[in-house]
């Protein structure tokens, strides 16, 4: 849906996160500091005058994901990257260090790896690279610190990064994202939505250019199941914003199969998708996607990543 996908969280604590992560006037030619956990954005700090696109920041997350560095002993690296939507022709730096509890203050062994890309072609990595399970492998957390740079400077970048992880570290920010992660508080069941019928949905934020989704559970904690949602949630993506063929999107689009049936509702605020029991009429889907947007609002703090710092 061209949107970032943001770690719900307490805002007080992204809060936090996001004040230790802005730079100094000493570090030069960053354009995006971004703490992920899970694949997930937890905060992203950019200059003032400068966006991150959604397709730019994919990209990011698929580099750090590809085995290669993922899977690297090394607790650092410097690669080089293109983000088309920022620069088509160009590449720029991202320092990407995952956070681990052994190693969280040790981040001086940095590697440069040569092979992740491909600089002469500019292609970003494969979209198809499946994310790792954050039980596995040397970074159980999947936490990862990624600052993407205009220049050169490694050694810079690098002390300041060690600097960042130190502060975190030590004052307990840390262990505080990685208690509320471990404990399931970044992510939420349809269940606490209290919804009868509903069995999972997707909402994007339009203003906020940001989506939330409940976990997948069942009947959609199979991956046969999952696809078959997931194909029906881009079929009614596709019906309303144009792309199967018509003269004009629609507004709202409805389908039954007999496994559930499929809502997509586009609105100035937002733009939200909702899989519910076949046995329930349109009219009840209409009004559990209303209470769906209701709840959204209400827990928009801790679900999207608002007012983050700029520099």
């Amino acid at each position: 849906m061209s949107a970032l996908h943001c770690l719900k969280m307490e805002p007080a604590l992204r809060k936090r996160i996001a004040e230790t992560l802005v730079p100094n006037n000493k570090v030069k030619d960053i354009l995006y500091i971004i703490l992920i956990a899970n694949n997930r954005v937890v905060t992203l700090i950019r200059p003032r005058k400068h966006s991150i696109h959604p397709a730019d920041l994919h990209i990011i997350l698929n580099t750090i994901h590809s085995p290669s560095i993922y899977n690297s002993p090394a607790s650092a690296s410097w690669i080089p990257v293109c983000l088309p939507k920022f620069n088509p022709s160009g590449f720029v730096n991202a320092y990407i260090a995952f956070l681990r509890k052994d190693d969280a203050v040790h981040l001086h062994d940095a590697s440069f790896p040569s092979s992740n890309l491909e600089p002469e072609s500019g292609k970003p990595p494969d979209d198809s690279v499946s994310e790792p399970d954050p039980q596995d492998g040397l970074n159980e957390s999947g936490i990862a610190l990624v600052c993407i740079s205009g220049g050169g400077e490694l050694v810079l970048i690098r002390t300041w990064c060690d600097t960042v992880v130190n502060k975190i570290t030590s004052d307990g920010t840390l262990n505080a994202l990685l208690s509320a992660y471990k404990s399931k508080q970044t992510d939420y069941s349809v269940a606490e939505l209290a919804i009868p019928g509903l069995r999972h949905f997707i909402y994007k934020s339009r203003a906020q250019v940001q989506v939330t989704l409940p976990n997948f559970e069942d009947p959609y904690d199979q991956p046969i199941a999952r696809k078959r949602i997931t194909t029906l949630y881009q079929i009614l993506h596709d019906s309303i914003h144009a792309k199967s063929g018509q003269d004009a999107g629609l507004k709202l689009q409805y389908m039954r199969t007999d496994s559930e049936s499929i809502m997509g509702w586009i609105t100035q605020p937002f733009e939200l998708y909702v899989a519910l029991s076949p046995l329930l009429p349109k009219s009840a889907a209409v009004g559990a996607a209303n209470a769906v947007a209701r709840w959204v609002k209400k827990e928009e703090s801790r679900l999207f990543l608002k007012d983050a710092p700029v520099f």
